[in-house]
């Protein structure tokens, strides 16, 4: 198996499981996408981009349509908050760090942890303001 966790692939959606999606990795192998992993529409034989997120010893392959590792991850989280306030007319959101992690799911597209993470990292890099009912971006 010419496959590393962290490598870019591409990949089928075949069948729908208890905890995922199986899916047809460069055509190839067999693996496994997580349901927590998903936050956008997928239905069978849908191709896709991921990242291979783990090789189990047994030989089974958990991918990701995120890339792995702290920073590539963070990095894309601030960028989809940041673009959401951008793109919003007002300069804010009416999410914050306290809404439920179904709203964030609906609204942002990502977990609660990873939007709390990626409101942190923009609130220490002073860009956006913390308000109790929502998130406002810094003029």
């Amino acid at each position: 198996m010419d496959l590393l966790e962290g490598d870019k692939v591409q990949f089928v959606i075949e069948t729908e499981t208890a905890l995922g999606y199986t899916v047809l990795i460069n055509d190839e192998f067999e693996g496994l996408l997580f349901r927590s992993e998903v936050f956008q529409d997928i239905e069978e034989n849908m191709e896709l981009v991921g990242f291979i997120k783990k090789i189990r010893e047994d030989g089974k392959i958990d991918v990701s349509l995120r890339p792995q590792g702290f920073r590539n991850v963070i990095d894309s989280d601030v960028d989809k908050v940041l673009s959401k306030l951008k793109d919003s007319r007002e300069g804010f959101i009416l999410i914050t760090d306290k809404s439920s992690p179904d709203s964030i799911r609906f609204h942002m597209k990502m977990s609660k942890k990873a939007f709390k993470k990626a409101v942190g990292n923009l609130y220490r890099k002073k860009l956006i303001m913390i308000k109790e009912d929502r998130i406002e971006l810094v003029n």
